[in-house]
């Protein structure tokens, strides 16, 4: 709710915080207008809470005017006390219940959602975040269930979900968790609870991943949009990557503008796909913004491809279009993706882009045809040409459109699978038998359970892809484990596979892991990466950086000040920079990281020019950068006030 005061920003908070190279924590910065005026009690990190007892549910609502669901309070069903939410009514499996986040929360601040859920019959409910974009467009992204890693609570009775993790970009509107599945029985909600997540800081002073391996090849890592969204990420970013990949938001389904494409088509062509990156935005501003090269992921896939995009007028319930008509559609839809990124974006170096991705099964074959909806082995493109024809075409329109210097790859999983490999060694010469259309080869590099595969065998499979003589990227690497008890073991393989990859470097430029913080990823209960959700270091991380010899980077900023004489009279004293007082008012408090939080979080409205009225100033943000450095204001500063509130540090920092 906007009326909660500051969130616990408390001596119990810093309890918590370890000073030097642990990752420190504080708390979120509290939405916008509110009130700080004392530290709060560990209760005020509640932005909402029921247990239904009071019979309202008028915060929640049905999802659109097409949504039949009917919102009440049952005393069917409960888990604790006698009642709870029934969403009844419900004539489509998406129809449910829905709340909204961004009238209660910020951009940028992380939140964390409990619930339980209960079917009439059988338990059989997602839990979802749907947001709209810059453009217009709604997005949906599943919740991941931590204990069996799939994007569903199953089971009979009451499932319980606890502290779904998200947040949202700040170019994104109407923003809802909802709840569906279970066809369309009722779905039962209890002990519904939102609130503010922690937020933690990376560790500042262990090596950069990017130093580490400067002489080798790029560190990169994929982001979502909401996981980028926090400070925090963003530091984790900036610190150690020299390479970021759009999760989910360069994709077709995200790329294809779909209202567009069906205004075309009704105005007579439905051969020319209009595209938007409205999905890629902050991911894309954020590189802009920081000098990122970027890697672009991924323009031919048979999955995250819309149905309608294969048919005839995009109608997803009509004829497949014809082999000739979707030739003429794959060259326009890649001639406007790359025409866009160029447009938008001309300061960014697209460095690489995955032009075709995951062509062949694992016994070297390829997909069989159908759509997406009907299995995973299936394939529309296969379904309109009958074979894998279609992947020298969509070279042949990426060379001819991409933009300067960025490379262009196929891209697969399994990689490393004895029948897999060779196939995708074959198809690759094949392409290029006649010209040069595939520059490099893209390892996924998702990696089986604990030891699978060994690094021996992954080696071969590097070994014949880079005797091609194209260059190979590891475009999605993470390591899946089966409990934090493997830690060490996970440190071990990681440390075999990245000895691997350095042995053939001058055959690789970039290896790029597919995400950033367990938690984040997509296979978060299996524990991939090399981050802690705290943002510390894992025991693979420190495991890679082991015997390379590397350079420390610097950076020092140099500043020439230029005088100027002129006839003005002034009056007064120039007063010093009074460290932490980042809202002015004369007194270093909590409300000072509260602000720089924000600042941090949502620059275009609690910045210097902010659009809100309690804005930070330019004093205010000369006061904010606690460090006798002057490195710029970052989320350390806030962390800095708070430990000054509680007399552990005395400002400014040096």
């Amino acid at each position: 709710m906007k009326g909660i005061t500051a969130k616990k920003l408390a001596a119990g908070i810093m309890s918590a915080v370890m000073i030097g190279s642990a990752s420190s924590t504080v708390y979120a910065a509290s939405p916008s207008g509110l009130t700080v005026s004392s530290l709060k009690t560990a209760d005020d990190d509640i932005i909402y809470s029921t247990d239904f007892e009071d019979g309202d549910v008028s915060q929640f609502s049905k999802r659109g005017d097409t949504d039949t669901t009917e919102l009440s309070v049952s005393e069917e069903y409960a888990v604790s006390g006698t009642k709870s939410l029934c969403a009844s009514g419900r004539t489509k499996n998406w129809n449910g219940p829905s709340f909204r986040i961004d009238d209660k929360v910020d951009p940028g601040v992380s939140v964390l959602v409990s619930m339980s859920v209960c079917g009439q019959w059988y338990t059989n409910c997602g839990i979802s975040l749907q947001y709209t974009d810059s453009s217009g467009q709604q997005h949906y992204e599943n919740f991941i269930n931590p204990d069996t890693g799939q994007t569903t609570w199953q089971g009979n009775g009451w499932q319980t979900a606890v502290d779904l993790k998200f947040s949202y970009a700040e170019d994104v509107t109407e923003v809802y968790v909802y709840v569906e599945g279970g066809g369309t029985d009722n779905i039962y909600i209890d002990d519904f609870t939102v609130k503010l997540a922690p937020v933690y800081h990376p560790q500042s002073d262990i090596p950069s991943l990017k130093d580490v391996y400067a002489d080798y090849f790029k560190i990169g890592t994929a982001v979502t949009a909401k996981e980028l969204a926090p400070a925090s990420t963003k530091e984790l970013i900036l610190k150690h990557f020299n390479s970021i990949t759009a999760g989910n938001e360069l994709k077709p389904d995200s790329v294809l503008d779909k209202n567009a494409c069906l205004a075309m088509a009704e105005a007579g062509d439905d051969t020319d796909p209009q595209v938007t990156l409205s999905a890629a935005r902050s991911i894309l501003n954020f590189a802009r913004d920081n000098n990122i090269p970027v890697r672009g992921h991924v323009l031919i896939w048979h999955q995250q491809t819309p149905t309608w995009f294969f048919k005839e007028n995009y109608d997803a319930d009509g004829e497949w279009v014809s082999e000739e008509k979707m030739l003429v559609r794959m060259e326009n839809y890649i001639k406007n993706v790359f025409a866009a990124v160029e447009e938008e974006y001309p300061d960014v170096d697209f460095y690489a882009w995955d032009v075709v991705n995951e062509c062949i099964l694992d016994d070297g074959s390829a997909r069989q045809p159908g759509s997406q909806e009907e299995g995973s082995a299936k394939s529309p493109w296969v379904q309109i040409f009958g074979d894998n024809s279609f992947i020298k075409p969509a070279f042949e329109f990426a060379k001819k459109y991409a933009p300067e210097g960025c490379k262009l790859y196929y891209n697969d999983f399994n990689e490393y699978m004895p029948q897999k490999y060779p196939a995708i060694v074959s198809l690759v010469e094949e392409i290029n038998s006649d010209g040069h259309y595939i520059d490099g080869i893209g390892m996924q590099s998702h990696l089986g359970t604990d030891v699978f595969p060994t690094a021996s065998v992954y080696e071969k499979a590097l070994k014949a892809f880079c005797e091609t003589g194209l260059d190979v990227q590891v475009t999605e690497l993470d390591h899946m484990i089966s409990g934090t008890d493997k830690f060490e073991e996970q440190a071990q393989y990681y440390s075999d596979i990245m000895d691997v990859l350095v042995k053939y470097s001058d055959s690789i430029s970039a290896v790029v892991f597919w995400g950033t913080t367990d938690d984040q990823s997509w296979r978060a209960s299996k524990y991939p990466l090399l981050f802690n959700e705290d943002y510390t270091a894992k025991p693979c991380y420190y495991s890679i950086i082991d015997d390379i010899n590397y350079d420390i980077v610097t950076t020092t900023t140099t500043t020439t000040a230029t005088t100027t004489t002129t006839t003005v009279t002034t009056t007064g004293e120039v007063s010093d920079i009074d460290y932490g007082n980042a809202n002015c008012d004369d007194t270093v408090n909590v409300a000072d990281a509260v602000l720089i939080l924000q600042v941090l979080a949502n620059p275009d409205k609690f910045g210097v020019n902010g659009s809100d009225e309690n804005h930070i100033t330019s004093d205010g943000y000369e006061n904010a950068d606690c460090n006798l450095s002057r490195d710029g204001v970052t989320s350390m500063d806030a962390l800095y006030v708070q430990q000054s509130v509680l007399n552990i540090i005395t400002l400014p920092v040096e």
